[in-house]
């Protein structure tokens, strides 16, 4: 290299180039890693230098020239591109390395109108000092690259126009901390927020897109998931397409159920005219959801909900798939089938479906979530009645097609509504869960809306976190984790603003959390257990049952200190009955270990004081917030050692958890012989979480004759899940062969939405 080039610093001088000072940042940026090479970096780096390149493009070149190196036999370089990138955040944020003082922070921000005025009004100088010193700036060393980049791209406050920079990721984790629990007393307040902090600043709790981009900003909706019901009227049916506008661009996930609107051909005012069925509006509900981005983080997203038993379900099953025509297709939204026991019955004994439209078979819809014999009277009632419109196929046909769909799009989910109500924190008579949320872990009431401003109607909204198994060391921990996210996520709830009245009435009627997982791959590796054989069942049971006992505990702690939830007479809860009373007993054939902790002092505790919050646990996708915290993606399996992650910065690598000492332990994703053992473990974790879990199907046709796989185990694997009592089925993803010549692509998907950890989280 030319020591006689020059280069063009930040602020337009130039000067010749410092190799020296180049070699100081990338041996800082080596020490203690192993296996990576300073020389390399730099040999990859200078021969991309120019005359008058900037001191900017510099430090992208040899971030980027150590993240190409990133591999399974050489990991570390992940944390030596990760330290360089923090370097060069740094000095785009702050003009230097070191961070200024959180007072000064604060200020210049609030004056900018990127930080929320309350903080500076709320907290007095004192404050801030003592939250300056519970700062570990140094943090952001434990940050893979991969990391970096998503904060970066999706959670630091910045201009999304130019792309200027203006915090680093432990102002975020403090000021976060310091909004949720600014309504504290002063005597308690700054022990919660060190607390919090500590907490997701080391990633023991992973929190969701809307709350790591949105908290301590101007913008006050940090919902991840957003349920919003339809009727079968035009009045509803536009405000539930001016609802889903406002969440769309306020970075919400969003769960549309129009499964009340009636077929096409049905009889309007009187027979004046006839309906022109669901396909027109879905189209509307298309736009509406298309219409914004959310909040310049994310495309806005959703999943739209019918019965398998509606009457235009053969044209609706087939909307996403690349056959057909833009009249008869609408393929930007997902959609979630609703099945119950008596659909699975009708396949099993070779039976017809019978299809109805909504508005012709009065009570049949409701009856669908609320009373399952109920509804099994009626449909058969309205089966035999020969004045009813109706129309039968073959229920091998029906199911045959919508897996067909689901296999051919990966999109097409299911929602079990029968599990959905029978084990449910929810009374069904009284609050029925009739839909899901975009990423099908989300399981609450809602009651349509007649306008946007109709108070009588009900939008669920779910906020969600995690619990990273990976780093907890005992089970006992999450005692305090969970206190610490229970506290944070229902104070949110009152910190947070409504643009809606029926999603604050929801919300502070119910006031419901999401609480899930990370990295739970990591933690069966740990354990040396396995996804397929059945060896994880004892010690997920054992997690899982730890996880919503604490969370329990620490919302019935709440309550006794500010009170249970207005609604919580609509729970199960308030009867007493626990998750523990309700699950399929089924799953007692493979996972009858006993229960290690005190339900029943919980249950009498419950009945007592009740519970801050309707419900506690959901299983999200976390596909991006799980990246955040070096971590593998919520209760999934890795599809190869290093994950590779294609973003508008590039090709993002990162591998797993403690590759060098575990990689024999991992069981990559297709390794696993079937779904069996995948599906097992779903239904003892179900056995405890109060809504539901984002679970996917797998299938690698190479393991079939002719590379095809057979409907029968598309249908086999479809009834193991209801026969362990699942909740709902996400994605269906077949093995393509691609992946095998990149490591393990993951592409982008609605998992980012969901936070998931919107619901991505």
């Amino acid at each position: 290299m030319n020591q006689s080039l020059f280069v063009t610093k930040r602020d337009g001088r130039t000067e010749r180039i410092d190799l020296e000072k180049i070699h100081r940042v990338l041996n800082w940026a080596a020490e203690n890693l192993h296996n990576v090479s300073v020389s390399q970096v730099e040999l990859c780096s200078r021969i991309q230098f120019y005359p008058g390149i900037r001191t900017f493009d510099i430090h992208e070149t040899i971030i980027k020239s150590a993240a190409d190196l990133i591999s399974a036999d050489a990991p570390d370089y992940q944390y030596m591109a990760a330290r360089l990138a923090i370097f060069h955040l740094r000095k785009k944020a702050y003009g230097q390395f070191e961070p200024p003082k959180l007072i000064d922070q604060v200020t210049r921000m609030v004056s900018m109108g990127k930080y929320d005025a309350h903080l500076l009004t709320d907290y007095s100088l004192d404050e801030f000092e003592k939250m300056d010193d519970f700062i570990d700036h140094w943090r952001d060393m434990n940050f893979s690259y991969a990391a970096v980049k998503q904060l970066e791209g999706k959670y630091l406050v910045q201009n999304r126009i130019n792309g200027d920079i203006y915090e680093s990721a432990q102002f975020l984790y403090i000021l976060v901390s310091a909004c949720l629990f600014s309504s504290y007393p002063n005597s308690t307040r700054l022990d919660y927020i060190k607390r919090f902090y500590d907490a997701i600043s080391t990633f023991k709790i992973s929190l969701p897109t809307p709350i790591m981009s949105g908290v301590r900003t101007p913008t006050r909706q940090f919902s991840s998931c957003v349920l919003i019901e339809c009727d079968d009227s035009l009045d509803s049916i536009n405000a539930t397409a001016s609802a889903i506008v406002k969440y769309v661009s306020q970075r919400a996930g969003i769960g549309i159920n129009a499964g009340r609107i009636r077929a096409l051909g049905s009889p309007i005012r009187g027979g004046e005219a006839f309906h022109t069925g669901c396909i027109p509006f879905y189209k509307h509900f298309q736009s509406a959801v298309k219409s914004c981005s959310q909040g310049g983080v994310r495309g806005g997203a959703a999943t739209l909900f019918y019965p398998m038993w509606h009457q235009e379900v053969e044209s609706l099953l087939v909307l996403k798939n690349n056959r057909g025509v833009e009249d008869n297709r609408v393929r930007h939204i997902d959609y979630g089938i609703q099945l119950n026991k008596l659909m699975y019955q009708r396949l099993l004994q070779g039976e017809d479906i019978t299809l109805f439209s909504t508005s012709d078979v009065p009570g049949l819809y409701d009856a669908f979530f609320a009373n399952q014999d109920e509804f099994e009277r009626l449909y058969i009632k309205y089966e035999r009645d020969a004045n009813i419109r109706k129309q039968r196929i073959k229920a091998i046909q029906l199911f045959s097609l919508m897996m067909q769909e689901r296999a051919s799009t990966g999109r097409i989910y299911i929602q079990n509504v029968d599990h959905c109500n029978t084990h449910s924190p929810f009374n069904p008579t009284i609050a029925p869960v009739r839909q899901s949320n975009l990423c099908l872990e989300i399981t609450l009431p809602t009651k349509p809306l007649q306008n946007i401003n109709d108070e009588n109607g009900e939008i669920a909204l779910c906020t969600l976190s995690a619990f990273n198994l990976g780093v907890i060391d005992n089970l006992d921990d999450l005692q305090e984790l969970a206190t610490l996210a229970v506290r944070a996520l229902d104070a949110l709830l009152d910190y947070q603003n409504y643009p809606i009245p029926a999603a604050r009435r929801g919300a502070m009627g119910r006031r419901t959390l999401g609480i899930g997982v990370i990295n739970y791959a990591y933690y069966l590796a740990k354990h040396r257990v396995r996804y397929s054989d059945s060896s994880a069942n004892v010690l997920t049971h054992q997690a899982f049952e730890a996880i919503q006992y604490w969370l329990l505990k620490a919302s019935n702690e709440l309550a006794i200190e500010q009170g249970a939830c207005p609604w919580f007479a609509e729970t199960t809860y308030a009867q007493g009955i626990m998750p523990i009373d309700t699950y399929k007993k089924d799953l007692d054939t493979i996972c009858n270990t006993p229960l290690l902790l005190d339900w029943e002092g919980l249950r009498k505790s419950v009945k007592t004081y009740g519970l801050r919050n309707s419900t506690l646990s959901a299983v999200m996708p976390t596909e991006t917030s799980s990246q955040i915290s070096n971590a593998s993606n919520g209760i999934e399996p890795p599809r190869g050692h290093i994950s590779i992650k294609v973003s508008k910065d590039g090709v993002l690598r990162q591998v797993i958890p403690e590759y060098e000492r575990l990689k024999d332990y991992y069981e990559l994703l297709w390794d696993i012989p079937n779904n069996d053992g995948y599906l097992q473990l779903v239904g003892v974790m179900q056995k405890f979480i109060d809504q539901a879990i984002s679970s996917n199907t797998h299938y690698d046709p190479m393991r079939f004759i002719n590379g095809k796989v057979p409907m029968k185990q598309l249908l086999k694997d479809l009834l193991t899940a209801y026969k362990f009592g699942i909740k709902t089925l996400y994605y269906q993803n077949t093995r393509d062969g691609t992946e095998d010549l990149k490591d393990d692509f993951l592409p982008a998907t609605p998992d980012e939405d969901c936070e998931s950890g919107a619901c991505k989280m």
